[in-house]
């Protein structure tokens, strides 16, 4: 058995917390337990017996890091209820968060998961990829008038959005060009915006 069952200890948590820290930093790429384990004051042996096994433990890093993202996703989500349907300022709010140099080691983290939920579908990042679409998608849902939401049009209109998004985070990450990178989602947005403008 991979998962534990029982809530987690606050031992357990500390610890899931430490290692969340060390791969923030270190990435997913080359995770060995006892590397891990001597980083945050454990064991491999203790770490084997809290999650079952590596896999469990990366389980369990990959839902930390998505905790993170619904986190934001609930800010943005309860920011936009004041602003009534506003898809734009929901965007404009997302790209703030996304293009702040302190996310960068988070987002690298978010898209080596999302990476390798879709080289390794039924390792223990299956589904990462999916999930974080879905939960994307629904904000954006959420920010577009509920008479619309369920138009192809609509649906399409929130792809769009989501894409352009997550390309120039990729753009960000790879060169750190932040000024480039928001010059292009303002421009989508203005065009997002005269779309969206009743003739």
């Amino acid at each position: 058995m991979d998962a534990v069952v029982n809530a987690p200890s606050a031992r357990q948590t500390e610890l899931l917390e430490a290692a969340y820290r060390y791969v923030l930093v270190q990435g997913f790429g080359q995770l060995s337990l006892r590397p891990l384990a001597k980083a945050i004051g454990s064991s491999p042996r203790v770490l084997l017996y809290l999650y079952g096994s590596k896999d469990g433990l990366v389980r369990a890093l990959l839902a930390r890091a998505r905790a993170d993202e619904l986190a934001l996703l609930d800010t943005v989500r309860g920011a936009g209820r004041r602003e009534s349907d506003n898809l734009v300022a929901v965007v404009e709010r997302v790209w703030s968060w996304l293009v702040a140099e302190e996310h960068r080691a988070l987002l690298t983290l978010w898209v080596e998961g999302y990476g390798r939920s879709l080289i390794d579908p039924h390792g223990p990042w299956g589904g990462f990829a999916r999930a974080t679409v879905e939960d994307w998608m629904t904000v954006l849902a959420g920010a577009q008038p509920a008479a619309d939401r369920d138009t192809t049009e609509a649906q399409a209109q929130r792809t769009l959005v989501l894409a352009v998004l997550r390309g120039a985070l990729l753009d960000l990450l790879a060169t750190g060009d932040a000024e480039r990178t928001t010059t292009a989602v303002r421009q989508q947005l203005m065009a997002l915006r005269s779309a969206s403008t009743p003739t």
